[in-house]
């Protein structure tokens, strides 16, 4: 599922105040031979997760368990400062300037030291302010498979980066000095602290790119091609960028250099669609060392064949997809720990605005007509009631159930009212006032999933009767398609939560943003989430919410259907596997883990 088309990340979770802590892992001492292997229900396929291709939650897990950052999420949930990786200064609010530096024995996993260079790499890549103007990457993005098509053009400078998340609003080069980095934004923006990292080493991008072999002469040529903006350096430098770290089976030993990281693991083996394996980083300098020496992942979509898996003692940890099925047979396991509760994850249904398959949802008509066919109620009866028999129809695109807001935006922004009920003979009158005989609609999803395979059956049943011809664009390789102009017409799936940042939601519905996959534009909804992005009062903060939300409906935009039902299984072989609510969820403490007498 993408992240945080995100990256990032990303989805949206209702707005929350920050809670800080200095707090970091004791230090630990890597078992020797010992050995985790966790299921996942999707294959990784990028180690760059802040492209649009390669936003997807099983590529982040494992970026997040190779790499250090200024900061990350624990399961309270708060805010962690990770002051062994680098600290981070708010230098001014006005204007808003932040001081980032790198601690003095952070390195890659090669020996090369992380500094000023990486970061100036992760404001180019993900602020866009270097990119060409007026170019369109979707004239040359594949519709089979998402990637770029070979005959992408070599003399532009595109970093398909975290656009719209923050960044691009440091629209001055920033000044670096060492292992400091200065950024000045243009207007203060609330999330400041949510949205700056190093991704991707600059000496490989710049050795790969560049054709540099030593380390520090790579660096050097990055650096001043970002000061200069040297189009003819920065061209190939972002191309590197945007799709060399795109595999699917573990790199030649002459692309080696794409494994380089600086987080506690890296990655050592990886079997194309069956598993990849991590093991704890040596040159890893950071407070959170591993405990485990390998951590293996396999690749499992089938939640019941996850299930069988842990029962085998093939696998130690699961988190699938929650299922009734997989209840129960969870249930009948010995020694295996289940943990319960809902995710920060919700399945939403949208409807692409332009270079779709079909062009049908042009036509505002038909976007309201297709929206009333979708079963809501029977999609959460059937399929998640019997996990939560709490479970309800989600009713907002930005609020999460219970949260402040969430009961005022579903009186207000006309989802419940127009959509809380399938009205086929409504649907049927609007599709006759469009003049459209047959519209087609092809949806994507996961079609490997069981879950939505059940979830299309009863949107497609519905959807046919009152006319529109729907067609399965169900794809296993569903995640790398999402955003991709002419690949399908609507799409379902689940978005999963980053962060608690009030504008989580400006990447997705923003013009432009990384994450605004169905190409929707409101210029009243960019005011507002333009105004989101620097108001710090609360109240005010719920209040563009709150507009957004019916803008959105207004425009026929799709429907949210449910809250995830969380389920999370682990053998008597591991301790102190303790989920989060946010991304990564299992993996946020991995470094934790221990393995027992009996692993």
């Amino acid at each position: 599922m993408r992240i945080s088309r995100f990256a990032a990340a990303t989805a949206t979770i209702a707005a929350s105040a920050l809670v800080l802590s200095a707090c970091a892992a004791p230090q630990s001492e890597v078992v020797e031979g010992s050995s985790i292997t966790v299921a996942w229900n999707q294959p990784f396929y990028s180690y760059n997760s802040n492209t649009s291709f390669g936003n997807a939650t099983a590529n982040a897990n494992i970026v997040y368990l190779t790499s250090g950052g200024f900061n990350y999420y624990n399961n309270v949930p708060e805010l962690v400062k990770d002051e062994s990786f680098g600290t981070y200064e708010l230098v001014s609010e006005d204007p808003l300037t932040v001081q980032y530096t790198i601690a003095d024995d952070v390195q890659w996993s090669d020996g090369t030291p992380v500094d000023a260079a990486d970061m100036l790499l992760a404001w180019a890549a993900n602020s866009g302010v270097l990119n060409t103007p007026d170019f369109d990457p979707g004239e040359f993005t594949d519709p089979e498979t998402g990637e770029f098509t070979d005959d992408y053009p070599t003399d532009v400078v595109y970093f398909d980066g975290a656009i719209g998340a923050g960044l691009q609003l440091v629209t001055e080069t920033p000044e670096i000095d060492g292992k400091t980095i200065t950024l000045v934004y243009d207007e203060f923006f609330v999330d400041w602290e949510l949205v700056f990292g190093v991704g991707l080493p600059a000496h490989v991008v710049a050795q790969r790119a560049l054709g540099i072999e030593d380390a520090q002469e790579a660096k050097d040529a990055l650096v001043a091609a970002i000061q200069e903006n040297d189009a003819a350096a920065l061209a190939p430098i972002s191309a590197s960028w945007n799709s060399d770290w795109n595999f699917t089976e573990l790199p030649a030993e002459e692309d080696a250099n794409l494994l380089v990281v600086n987080g506690p693991y890296q990655i050592t083996d990886f079997v194309a669609d069956q598993s990849i394996t991590l093991t704890a980083n040596e040159n890893y300098r950071g407070a959170n060392l591993p405990n485990v020496e390998e951590i293996t992942i396999r690749f499992i979509s089938d939640p019941l064949a996850a299930v069988q898996a842990l029962a085998n003692g093939e696998v130690d940890i699961i988190s699938p997809q929650a299922t009734a099925d997989v209840a129960d047979a969870l249930a009948a396991l010995d020694g295996v720990t289940v943990l319960g509760g809902e995710e920060a994850v919700y399945e939403h249904f949208d409807l692409t605005f332009e270079n779709s398959k079909n062009g049908t949802f042009d036509n505002p008509l038909l976007r309201e007509a297709f929206l009333k066919t979708i079963p809501r109620q029977q999609i959460v009866d059937t399929l998640i009631k019997p996990l939560n028999p709490e479970a309800e129809v989600r009713n907002s695109q930005l609020f999460l159930p219970g949260a402040p807001g969430y009961e005022e935006t579903v009186a207000n922004n006309g989802m419940a009212e127009k959509f809380g009920e399938v009205d086929i003979e409504g649907a049927k009158a609007l599709i006759a006032e469009a003049g459209v005989t047959d519209p087609k609609v092809c949806i994507l999803y996961a079609a490997n999933n069981p879950r939505r395979v059940n979830e299309f059956a009863l949107i497609q049943a519905s959807a046919t009767e009152a006319g529109f011809v729907v067609e399965d664009c169900g794809s296993p390789e569903w995640g790398g398609l999402l955003g991709t102009p002419g690949a399908y017409d609507a799409v379902f799936f689940g978005w999963q939560s980053t962060s608690l940042g009030v504008t989580n939601s400006s990447s997705t519905f923003r013009t432009g943003g990384i994450n605004n996959l169905n190409y929707y534009s409101n210029p009243e909804v960019d005011a507002l989430l333009d105004e989101l992005d620097v108001t710090l009062d609360p109240e005010r903060q719920i209040e563009i919410q709150l507009e957004i939300d019916k803008l959105l409906m207004d425009d026929f935009y799709g429907v949210t259907i449910f809250q995830f039902p969380a389920v999370t299984a682990f053998s008597d072989r591991v301790t102190n596997v303790d989920p989060g609510p946010l991304s990564p969820t299992i993996f946020w403490n991995a470094w934790d883990w221990e393995p027992t007498e009996s692993n």
